[in-house]
């Protein structure tokens, strides 16, 4: 729904915040998650994931469009009753509600902050969504009013399945199955032959059903041909758990889960048989560089259409589709899934980027495409280094490094003597190069420098002077360089490494990165959130503030003001002023972040787990007026406005005693979302947030009348009322 007014902060100090400019350049559609599918025909249909992912395709699969859903909560199950109408549920009891095939998604109020897990509609008005400690809630008017219904149960419930608006069926923890004939006016427990948590339940008639799970060692099924009265276990000859099932028609259905499984039965489940060919599609275990044993192989949720066509989603971005009932099935995610550590740009259109399996992609139009280039291994690659467009270098595993005097057109192997794994390696012109690592050899634990002053022809080890790994390293000229690594390793030298000087700030969290703007000023990440910065060569050493105590474990610079430094779950941080403050941005990934590289203050690009490629031109960064934080208060509370009623200008005050996302939307009485006035990433303190009636956009006029606003933060969430008279 198109937003229909504006807001004006007024307040006390300017501070920055994520205008929401990074792009997923790699894997494409999108980089995080999917939880859940649907489709409405062979070619129309939704998936939606992590952050409030939201993607349709009009094709089958083979092209996706982003759809803004107004949430970055995790979205974990979306239903369409046609092309117009359709919800996803997720966390926090997020619920978000399209009229118009997900043009606008709407924020509608469940009543609860738990988890949603599952969520079916039987037609545009009728709906149920269900999720933890027995949580179920109900609508009969598209979900303009969401209403709690009592399940009698305390276990989680992972999916819902309604054949029309009378009759359901809900599964969960502790394989709880419940059924309603009434719309959930009352909700029975029946009996399962198992105690196996059930994740995904789907019934093709009132009667004929099937629900799927499992446990540590078993991929569960059962099935009922009289409507759960009695449910009997099949046998799906799985030893992974199962976590979505879909059935076109009583006798054709798919069962998915962990390991990839994709299960089939064109019997109504007498026989279940695993589909072999997705052993094939992964390679002896290895799918897109990703292994079989990782969270990527995880299948969430599956939906067919009719016998032969659907479409399964999950981990590591997958998207597959199948167009013969499941006996063979493509890929649709773009790009590699590889890990890539580390990026390098010589300009803001030119880049190489390198990975895991000897990856190396190449762009030349600033991301837009990245294309493979051959390395001529298959060890990881670590860092890279560019100092123009033609001369680059990669190190990895094993010793590895490799040289480019062309662009990458050719890599070629130089020796370097050694067996340890290369970290990270930095050049300040065409010839002048260090790479530091550490690694066994020979039984030995080794920390290595390596010193090249001819572009790689020759590599001489230097001493370090320490027994600690070794992760980074940042050259400003052929003299002046730093290294850091393991328990607050910093080393530093003057003399191109002839000699190296301690400066360890002691400790036992890493450092992982560090970029030097000048000959003095510097900046080190490490674990927990460490930031530090020198202004005089790494003499003293400052921490400064990041917000965050998860791993920082890449750090880039492009003046002696402007840098960003990314990290774990996704973490981006800007700074604008050297690090005296340091603002979290919306990455839009949740991915493990471990390369970063601006080219100036707007044009850069991050790199991290599973292949992600993020993309910003504006630096992510925009202006705004917000209040100044007055206190660290002690709990979290929503204060009601000021003045209320009110014509035109009110305040709205809130507190968060720890830092935190937090949105801050108002609603008109139908549920609706008017407004969005906060939905970002905040230090703990007193926030105040003051806008304008006056500011409603001029073609849509609103009435005086009755208005909700409504706090989210963790698991907190408050509404109160505000009062409009014009």
């Amino acid at each position: 729904m198109k937003k229909i007014f504006t807001f004006i902060v007024l307040v006390s100090f300017i501070c920055v915040t994520n205008a929401q400019q990074w792009v997923w350049q790699n894997p494409l559609p999108q980089g995080n998650p999917l939880n859940g599918v649907k489709f409405i025909t062979t070619t129309v249909g939704w998936a939606v994931g992590d952050l409030g992912i939201i993607i349709k395709t009009v094709d089958g699969g083979i092209t996706w469009t982003s759809q803004t859903s107004g949430t970055t909560e995790a979205l974990y199950s979306v239903s369409f009753t046609d092309a117009n109408n359709g919800t996803a549920v997720g966390t926090n009891g997020t619920i978000v509600r399209t009229v118009d095939g997900g043009g606008t998604w709407t924020s509608q109020i469940s009543g609860t902050t738990n988890v949603l897990r599952s969520v079916s509609f039987s037609d545009a008005n009728n709906g149920t969504a269900v999720g933890a400690l027995g949580t179920i809630v109900r609508t009969i008017n598209g979900g303009t009013i969401w209403m709690q219904q009592t399940s009698g149960t305390t276990n989680i419930l992972n999916g819902v399945c309604f054949t029309d608006a009378m009759h359901g069926s809900a599964v969960g923890g502790g394989g709880k199955i419940l059924r309603t004939i009434d719309g959930g006016g009352t909700w029975a427990t029946q009996t399962n032959p198992t105690t196996f948590t059930l994740n995904s339940v789907c019934f093709t008639s009132e009667s004929i059903g099937t629900a799927v799970g499992g446990d540590a060692n078993i991929g569960g099924i059962l099935r009922t041909t009289n409507s759960g009265t009695t449910w009997i276990q099949q046998t799906s000859g799985s030893r992974y758990l199962l976590n979505s099932v879909s059935f076109a028609d009583n006798n054709s259905g798919i069962a998915v889960g962990f390991a990839y499984t994709v299960l089939r039965t064109t019997n109504g489940g007498t026989n279940w048989l695993t589909v072999s060919t997705i052993e094939s599609l992964l390679n002896g275990g290895i799918f897109n560089g990703v292994s079989l044993t990782s969270i990527a192989s995880i299948l969430n949720c599956v939906s067919f259409t009719d016998p032969n066509n659907g479409m399964a989603v999950g981990h590591g971005y997958t998207i597959l589709t199948t167009n013969d009932s499941g006996a063979t099935w493509t890929p649709q995610t773009r790009g590699t899934k590889n890990a890539l550590w580390s990026v390098s740009f010589t300009n803001a259109m030119i880049g190489t980027a390198v990975g895991n399996f000897g990856t190396i992609l190449k762009t030349i139009n600033g991301g837009t495409t990245w294309t493979p280039q051959t390395s001529g291994t298959t060890t990881t690659l670590f860092d890279i280094c560019f100092t123009d467009a033609m001369h680059g270098t990669a190190v990895g595993a094993g010793g590895t490094i490799l040289r480019t005097n062309n662009g990458g057109t050719n890599w070629f192997a130089q020796a370097s003597g050694t067996t340890s794994v290369l970290r990270s390696v930095s050049f300040s012109d065409e010839n002048n190069g260090t790479a530091v690592g550490s690694g066994y050899v020979g039984g030995v634990f080794v920390v290595t420098i390596l010193r090249t002053v001819n572009g790689g022809e020759t590599w001489l080890p230097q001493i370090s002077g320490t027994t600690n790994q070794l992760l980074g390293v940042c050259f400003t000229d052929a003299n002046n360089g730093t290294v850091v690594g393991y328990a607050g390793t910093i080393l530093r030298t003057i003399d191109g490494g002839t000699t190296w000087t301690s400066q360890s700030i002691g400790g036992t969290n890493p450092l992982y990165s560090v970029s030097f703007a000048s000959e003095t000023t510097g900046t080190i990440v490490g674990n927990q959130g460490i930031i530090l910065r020198t202004i005089n060569g790494g003499t003293t050493w400052t921490s400064q503030t990041s917000g965050t105590n998860l791993a920082l474990l890449s750090v880039h610079f492009t003046d002696l003001l402007n840098g960003t430094a990314v990290g774990n779950q996704g973490t981006i941080l800007r700074t604008t002023n050297g690090g005296t403050s340091w603002v979290r941005q919306i990455s839009g990934a949740t991915n493990q972040l471990v390369g970063v590289y601006f080219t100036d203050a707007n044009n850069g690009t991050v790199v991290g787990n599973y292949g992600a490629i993020l993309r910003t031109t504006s630096g992510s960064i925009t202006s705004f007026q917000e209040e100044k934080e007055i206190s660290i208060p002690k709990e979290f509370s929503l204060s009601q406005n000021y003045p209320n009623p009110f014509n035109p200008t009110t305040t709205i005050s809130y507190q968060i005693p720890v830092a935190g996302f937090v949105s801050l939307r108002v609603y008109d009485i139908l549920g609706r979302e008017v407004a969005t006035l906060v939905n970002q990433y905040k230090q703990a303190g007193t926030h105040q947030v003051k806008f304008s009636a006056s500011h409603f956009e001029r073609s849509r006029e609103i009435s005086s009348g009755i208005y909700f606003y409504q706090l989210k933060a963790g698991e907190f969430i408050q509404t109160k009322k505000l009062i409009l008279m014009k």
